[in-house]
């Protein structure tokens, strides 16, 4: 092999980085966005190991709280994806059984956190997550689709990325956005705490006859909360908690049987509905990290922690990951220190591992609570929801949870720079 050949070879199996993302998701593409928009000099790289454009073809959508809207706006993203986002102006609770004829409402929040901003908008995936793949394009962070991250090697002053391409990267710290089951949380050695639920989410679109005019509604029923969320025009996003068993049979029927199913606990409220598009099921649990960081290493979003969407906070929480962990990247950065230090990850791990300790701990109690037919607490659920109902600081308090707009987030939640 000749002296030319053999340096080409040594630069493409040798590459540089200050930060290396292994995960394209939401949470690991806004990762990347916030730090490279506020410090341009950093070079960012998102190694994904999904094939290249498989986002476009997801069909869920995602609620996305007034603090992540905020973000997605100071971030350059937001104006694009607006005009696709339905806002949610009400939120209807209702607590019964799939037999009952009348489903009594016990609790309803009107949408806004301040005049003229929602308290959530509905959106579909492909569409938050094209926006970032551009406004990523556009910042010059790189990108190494269709290959994974199949180990790394971590040395006092850098990490060494090994990927599957036989290629290596040399950078200062290494973030793990792979999802729920991820390989490189494993690889870290950071235990998890887990249980299930016994419950599968189904998860599909619905068409139907009359407009939602932005109203969502949550059944709670005796085999888990069932979620309707309006998409723009005439179709809302379900998320249908069932017991597993039950979600795999009924996956598997046609349409015809789904939509019959679909039915009894959808309701007649708006009109005719079919199914629009795949319906999926993923199985419900529980998981929290024992820790978030280890040497020039930090995990985000489920790699993180998976909670249950009874409080449809799942993905907020990543993007409070995103938000907390660029703030410390940049501050650490513009003070001339090592990204990778242990000192700046453990800053970042102590702001965002009792959030989500405390969010673990109300979205279990919640599906405990609701997720049940036993009449004593039936009964305390009825008389909370409509204590609730009638205190509207406690509503005010709830809405501003819902929002993500609590005290101590990051800036970028709250609409500022960092």
């Amino acid at each position: 092999m000749s002296a030319k050949k053999s340096q080409a070879k040594t630069e493409q199996a040798d590459l540089t980085a200050d930060l290396v993302i292994a995960g394209a998701g939401y949470v690991g593409l806004t990762t990347a966005v916030a730090v490279k928009a506020a410090s341009p000099h950093l070079n960012v790289t998102i190694v994904d190991g999904a094939p290249a454009g498989a986002w476009k073809k997801d069909p869920r959508a995602s609620a996305i709280a007034a603090a992540a809207s905020r973000m997605l706006n100071q971030l350059g993203c937001w104006k694009e994806i607006l005009p696709d986002a339905e806002p949610i102006t009400e939120m209807v609770i209702t607590d019964s059984r799939t037999s009952d004829p009348v489903r009594p409402v016990f609790l309803t929040f009107d949408g806004e956190v301040e005049p003229g901003e929602p308290f959530a908008h509905m959106v579909e995936n492909r569409v938050l997550n094209g926006s970032l793949h551009k406004r990523a394009s556009e910042l010059g962070i790189k990108f190494i689709e269709a290959t994974s991250v199949d180990g790394f090697e971590t040395l006092p002053q850098e990490v060494q990325v090994h990927l599957s391409s036989g290629e290596t990267i040399h950078t200062k710290l290494l973030v793990a956005a792979d999802g729920a089951k991820s390989k490189l949380r494993d690889l870290a050695g950071i235990k998890t705490v887990d249980w299930e639920y016994g419950q599968s989410g189904i998860v599909c679109n619905v068409a139907h006859e009359k407009p939602h005019n932005g109203v969502a509604i949550e059944h709670f029923l005796p085999s888990g909360p069932f979620a309707i969320l309006p998409l723009k025009g005439n179709r809302c996003s379900l998320v249908w908690s069932e017991r597993t068993a039950d979600a795999e049979r009924l996956i598997k029927e046609d349409d015809f049987i789904f939509e019959a199913e679909l039915e009894q606990r959808f309701g007649h409220h708006l009109g005719p509905l079919r199914v629009d598009g795949m319906k999926r099921a993923f199985p419900l649990g529980l998981s929290l990290s024992r820790e978030f960081v280890k040497p020039r290493f930090a995990l985000v979003g489920d790699a993180a922690h998976r909670i249950h969407p009874v409080a449809g906070q799942g993905l907020n929480l990543g993007f409070k990951d995103a938000a907390a962990l660029a703030q410390v990247i940049v501050e650490t950065d513009r003070l001339g220190l090592d990204i990778g230090s242990f000192a700046a990850l453990e800053r970042y791990q102590a702001w965002r591992r009792f959030d989500t300790v405390r969010m673990g701990v109300t979205s279990d109690v919640l599906t405990r609570l609701f997720s049940n037919d036993h009449l004593a607490l039936r009964t305390a659920r009825t008389i909370g929801l409509g204590l609730v109902d009638r205190l509207p600081v406690l509503k005010q308090f709830f809405i501003r949870q819902a929002s993500g707009l609590t005290q101590d987030i990051p800036r970028l939640l709250q609409g500022e720079q960092i």
